[in-house]
């Protein structure tokens, strides 16, 4: 016993010395807030719901999103890309098979979600320096091929 107590105390020094993986100011669960979001074409619904998970990391994004407007019918969404532009694999999606993301700033990414190529819709999120809000503006262009600008406004939770 009395040897495993030097080892003890390594293993206890090694552990305190290794740095904690610290959670990124952007990670987490971003919720829509209605005030200050809209759409051009005027049909932002009254009880729009959207969540965005994020999860950051080293030239990496994992992202999720559950929109629940129409609570029988979430609409899902998950990515993981690297934050370089590189243009990646969207699956599961019918409006989308792929999607680009670039970290234009610190507090800046650029979502591009493409079918074949061609640019569906552009996303430019904006993270407030404290953390606690981002906004979200971009350009889509629906299935019928009409095209809308937006404004939506999150909370991080």
């Amino acid at each position: 016993m009395r040897h495993l107590a030097p080892l003890a105390a390594v293993l206890v020094a090694a552990l305190a010395a290794t740095p904690a993986l610290a959670e990124g100011p952007h990670d987490g669960a971003w919720v829509s807030m209605h005030e200050g979001s809209y759409w051009s074409d005027g049909k932002l619904p009254p009880d729009f719901k959207l969540t965005v998970n994020l999860t950051f990391g080293p030239n990496k994004l994992v992202y999720h999103s559950v929109n629940t407007t129409n609570p029988d019918h979430p609409y899902i969404s998950d990515h993981t890309t690297t934050l370089d532009g590189a243009v990646a694999p969207f699956e599961n999606q019918a409006r989308f098979n792929q999607v680009s993301v670039k970290q234009t700033g610190p507090n800046d990414i650029t979502i591009l979600k493409m079918k074949d190529g061609d640019v569906i819709a552009g996303e430019f999120w904006t993270f407030s320096p404290d953390g606690k809000t981002a906004v979200r503006r971009g350009v889509g262009k629906s299935p019928a091929g009409v095209s809308k600008a937006y404004e939506e406004h999150f909370e991080k939770k």
